[in-house]
């Protein structure tokens, strides 16, 4: 099938009224000119369908409300169906071992460990790629030997390590995360203040021992040729320690410092599809733009929003060297690379045919995932017609 007169987004250049044709689960040509007899497209962009390497729904979707348990079956449904209309074919799930929660609470290590198996055992049915993206709190002694156990099963994609004892990294600033502490959980900047000492006193462990603990995880990564991600790094020291360990990755760089040295390190760095459309990061770190327009921004991730996604992609082209293509790569080719997917990440002959169609007004309104219909509003229903949509 041949998608015709569409503005065609390469990792290179734009195609202004181009054409693609599909053949089983691959892009089998592409044309610099509209095909007659295509579907036609006019009027709408073809994005490559966008690699999420960090979207923290699907904690969310299983535990809606504190200690309100949801089935994998209808949390996985409703993530799957909301990843799909914003445009994302293949997903990392993050999902957390940490320290300081109750029994039975999201980031429990026997909760994480149960949420890692029931999706990996339930992706093989979903309309989107699902990855597991495991985040491993260095404070957490207990979840080392854990997640040793799920990479040997193989059942992990991708390991980050983080730290999220206030008073450094994402939560540097005390005063700003005591003010967000206290508006989310509506109670005085008083009783927020405590409880952050409280989370101080509780995580406190020897360096020695979260060294030790991010050298293990570092090595199980290596052994099991899993890719390894740091997480909030605030210091260039930091950054220099993650780049050392082996990381590939540096998530949401909270000082313009840490991501400069990130990238002289050879890391890429992933910042909030959210923070690039607002243009601000919601706990007062680096903004994404400014990161992007020194050079420093190598991926977009949906962290908490993934239809943030394209307004984001479409924020930053303005001022992107390559303009349209550029930006879009920052969710597309740059993760594809970072997470070794060689069969996804652009549109070029060959590719898997995960494809986003957006229309005028940068709606999503179709999405395919090795040519099949995932996503679709109903706009362009040929295309749905002449390919298997998934239900």
């Amino acid at each position: 099938m041949w998608l015709s007169d569409a503005t065609l987004v390469l990792p290179d250049r734009v195609i202004e009224h181009g054409s693609l044709r599909i053949e089983g689960a691959r892009i089998a040509e592409i044309a610099e000119r509209p095909v007659p007899g295509g579907v036609p497209c006019a009027g709408h962009t073809l994005f490559p369908g966008f690699i999420d390497m960090h979207g923290d729904m699907i904690e969310q979707e299983l535990e809606p409300r504190a200690r309100v348990d949801f089935p994998m079956s209808v949390a996985l449904g409703a993530l799957d169906a909301r990843l799909a209309s914003a445009g994302v074919t293949t997903a990392y799930a993050s999902v957390s071992f940490s320290r300081g929660v109750r029994e039975g609470e999201r980031r429990s290590f026997e909760h994480t460990s149960r949420v890692i198996r029931e999706l990996s055992e339930a992706r093989d049915t979903a309309r989107v790629d699902h990855r597991i993206h495991a985040r491993f709190d260095i404070t957490f002694d207990n979840a080392v030997g854990v997640l040793r156990d799920l990479l040997d099963e193989g059942r992990v994609d991708l390991v980050s390590l983080m730290d999220h004892t206030p008073g450094q990294g994402q939560y540097r600033n005390l005063e700003v995360h005591i003010r967000n502490k206290a508006a989310h959980h509506g109670i005085s900047e008083t009783e927020a203040r405590q409880m952050v000492s409280t989370a101080i006193a509780t995580r406190a462990r020897p360096q020695e021992v979260l060294l030790n603990n991010m050298q293990q995880v570092a090595r199980m990564c290596r052994d099991h040729g899993v890719a390894l991600a740091s997480h909030d790094d605030d210091t260039r020291d930091k950054a220099r320690l993650m780049a050392d360990l082996g990381a590939v990755i540096a998530e949401f760089p909270v000082t313009m410092e840490a991501a400069e040295t990130a990238v002289a390190k050879g890391l890429m760095t992933a910042m909030g599809a959210p923070n690039a459309m607002r243009g601000q990061s919601y706990s007062g770190n680096l903004s994404a733009r400014e990161a992007h327009a020194r050079g420093l921004l190598s991926i977009l991730a949906a962290d908490y929003h993934p239809a943030a996604i394209l307004p984001a992609i479409r924020a930053l082209a303005g001022a992107d060297p390559q303009g349209l293509a550029g930006a879009a790569r920052l969710a597309t080719a740059n993760p594809a690379r970072a997470l070794g997917l060689r069969d996804r990440g652009e549109i070029g002959a060959g590719k898997l045919a995960d494809l986003v169609v957006a229309d005028s007004a940068d709606r999503v309104v179709l999405t395919l995932r090795a040519g099949e219909v995932v996503h679709s509003s109903g706009t362009l229903p040929r295309v749905a017609e002449g390919l298997r949509t998934v239900a």
